[in-house]
């Protein structure tokens, strides 16, 4: 990463940066309002889908031929955030990809804590299943809390003896609210985005009362076996680098395909920036390589009885 482009972007995000401990109609309105700026291609179209009894966005681009779809789990710490708010950057990776995705609007806290949000993944997950759709050719995908909560969706999918999707990527997955990771404080001056002290108002509205170390709210404490190939990109000036380390860790300790991506000097869900960042537009590209190798394949289901 250019060092001027760095520094661009972390001046834009530390000026126009949202304050997570703020009352939560206070942060959605900020939220939504900074995302409605995002332009959308023209030629990316939008369809209200309902799937498992969730509904969701479907997006799609005219000329893609791929049979497969990605499953898309939107960020914002499972309390701001939307379907609607995700399309930008869903768009980018339909785009690179050539599959068309359906990112979810899945229940958010505090009005709907834990266990809603992994409920919805997986009545989803599941929909697409009972659709006729190849296992093989879903992929999920997902940032920041929608990264986690990928996760979260094929552990539940696991458990109840569903069949794998393709693989999964994972873009700074937000996969500890134990917030007990290193780097929540070793950097956080050098994260433009996040901050502990916002993780810990957000936090128990989503676990209220669960214990936060269930592997369905943090699957880094969880047993990975038998899950799909996953690819995991985060960069190294965020709070949540730990996460997404530990995840991958916890992958390869259960013989569990991983690819991991650090980008140095970047920022939380750097790849919303495509734009701005030539790492961004690398890191897309990767992942649509990463996708399209995966297409076809699905694991076995593990049995953890």
């Amino acid at each position: 990463m250019g060092k001027e482009q760095q520094s661009q972007l972390d001046a834009i995000l530390r000026q126009g940066g949202l304050d997570t401990a703020a009352d939560v109609a206070s942060v959605r309105a900020a939220f939504n309002a900074l995302m409605a700026q995002v332009p959308v291609p023209a030629d990316v179209q939008q369809k209200p889908v309902e799937i498992g009894g969730v509904g969701g966005i479907e997006v799609t681009i005219a000329g893609n031929e791929s049979e497969g779809v990605i499953l898309y789990f939107h960020g914002g710490v499972y309390v701001i955030g939307s379907a609607a708010t995700s399309v930008p950057l869903v768009s980018d990776l339909v785009r690179r990809t050539g599959v068309n995705a359906i990112t979810l609007d899945y229940r958010l806290a505090p009005e709907h804590p834990y266990p809603a949000a992994v409920d919805d993944g997986r009545a989803a997950y599941e929909g697409l299943l009972k659709q006729g759709m190849d296992p093989g050719q879903i992929v999920l995908a997902g940032e920041s809390a929608g990264g986690g909560l990928a996760v979260a969706t094929l552990l539940a999918s696991r458990e109840a003896g569903l069949p794998m999707p393709s693989c999964a990527f994972l873009m700074s997955p937000y996969a500890d609210l134990t917030l007990s990771g290193e780097t929540m404080f070793e950097r956080q001056s050098l994260d433009p985005v996040l901050t502990p002290e916002g993780l810990r108002v957000r936090a128990p509205e989503y676990v209220a009362g669960a214990d936060p170390s269930n592997p369905l709210i943090s699957p880094i404490f969880g047993d990975l076996s038998g899950l799909p190939p996953l690819l995991i990109q985060v960069g190294s000036h965020e709070i949540l680098l730990s996460d997404a380390l530990r995840l991958a860790g916890r992958a390869a300790t259960t013989d569990v395909a991983v690819t991991l991506y650090v980008t140095p000097g970047a920022p939380h869900v750097f790849q919303g920036f495509a734009g701005l960042l030539d790492e961004a537009g690398t890191a897309l590209d990767r992942a649509s390589d990463f996708v399209k190798a995966q297409l076809g394949y699905s694991p076995s289901p593990v049995d953890t009885a």
